[in-house]
């Protein structure tokens, strides 16, 4: 696995940016396929190393590995992988998709970096940050029973969001789990993921176009 990233673009021209940011599993070969199916969509698309060459199937691994990693790196990398997206895809504000640990730094990153980003789709994943100067718009996809995320957590990160006004939308999935995309984990449900993809798709059309 490369310890920098994967990037896809269309093979004709520069699509609008999206920057993939995955779970804390690392930069498996799901992420690179689902890299390859934003491309596919008319994306530029990079999906940064989080886990910076690590890999892990088991949760409390990788957990453990969550909790001792430098913030501030992971901050660090996921605003240089913006800034070098923005460069290298179409003109325009780039979108987020992330997924739980990388749905948190999205949804980061947005407030940090209002010119760049412009659109987040967050699966399964809170902040708990003041939203005020971003400019971005938000989706988020949460699962019906999530032991990581709280129905506290997703109700205080929608009522931040809604209290600076931005645009929101909020879906809920009935039966499912937290990693309920993620099709290399026990806990996918396919009916599920297929049904955020549609709309995430839509989202990054209506927001980035593709």
């Amino acid at each position: 696995m490369s310890d920098t990233g994967y990037f896809v673009a269309p093979p004709d021209r520069p699509g609008p940016g999206v920057l993939l940011l995955p779970s804390w599993w690392g930069l498996t070969p799901f992420w690179r396929r689902t890299a390859d199916r934003l491309s596919d969509e008319g994306y530029s698309v990079l999906a940064p190393d989080l886990n910076f060459g690590a890999v892990f199937d088991d949760p409390e691994a990788a957990r453990r590995h969550l909790a001792d990693a430098d913030a501030d790196r992971l901050a660090r990398l996921t605003v240089t992988a913006a800034a070098l997206l923005a460069e290298k895809a179409a003109a325009g504000r780039i979108g987020v998709v992330g997924f739980s640990m990388g749905a948190s730094l999205g949804l980061w990153a947005s407030v940090r970096m209002p010119d760049v980003i412009g659109a987040v789709v967050a699966f399964y994943g809170t902040q708990s940050i003041d939203f005020d100067g971003s400019e971005a718009a938000y989706q988020l996809h949460l699962a019906d029973a999530d032991d990581l995320v709280s129905d506290d957590d997703a109700a205080f990160l929608e009522a931040t969001i809604g209290l600076v006004g931005r645009p929101l939308e909020v879906f809920r999935y009935p039966g499912t789990s937290h990693w309920f995309f993620e099709a290399d984990r026990p806990s996918y449900q396919p009916a599920a993921a297929r049904r955020a993809w549609e709309r995430t798709l839509r989202f990054l059309d209506a927001h980035l176009g593709g």
